[in-house]
């Protein structure tokens, strides 16, 4: 089942992402003290997973702004080219929503 993930979903993995990002970058600095050679390996590999994880991040949230600018330019050109059926899907939509509230 592969389902497009909705734009708030998107924008949560993102900042759920920056969260871990943070809390292994800080996990880092606190074991900089930590003697070994094993330990030294871990922190480099660490930090080169962060590094490109970030990358990754960086594009993927720059990707998430251009697909929603791009939604928001095609809503306003439909609106902009046919405001009557733009006044009318709004219409039917808070007739629809205003159905549904006043039923609870």
């Amino acid at each position: 089942m592969a389902e497009e993930m909705t734009v708030a979903n998107k924008q949560k993995l993102v900042s759920d992402l920056k969260v871990v990002v943070a809390d292994a970058e800080e996990l880092l600095r606190a074991t900089a003290g930590a003697a070994g050679e094993k330990a030294g390996e871990l922190r480099e590999r660490l930090g080169v997973k962060l590094r490109d994880a970030k990358e990754r991040l960086a594009d993927a949230e720059a990707a998430l702004v251009d697909k929603t600018k791009a939604a928001a330019r095609a809503t306003d050109d439909f609106v902009h080219e046919q405001p009557w059926k733009a006044v009318g899907v709004a219409a039917a939509l808070g007739l629809a929503l205003g159905v549904l509230i006043g039923r609870r």
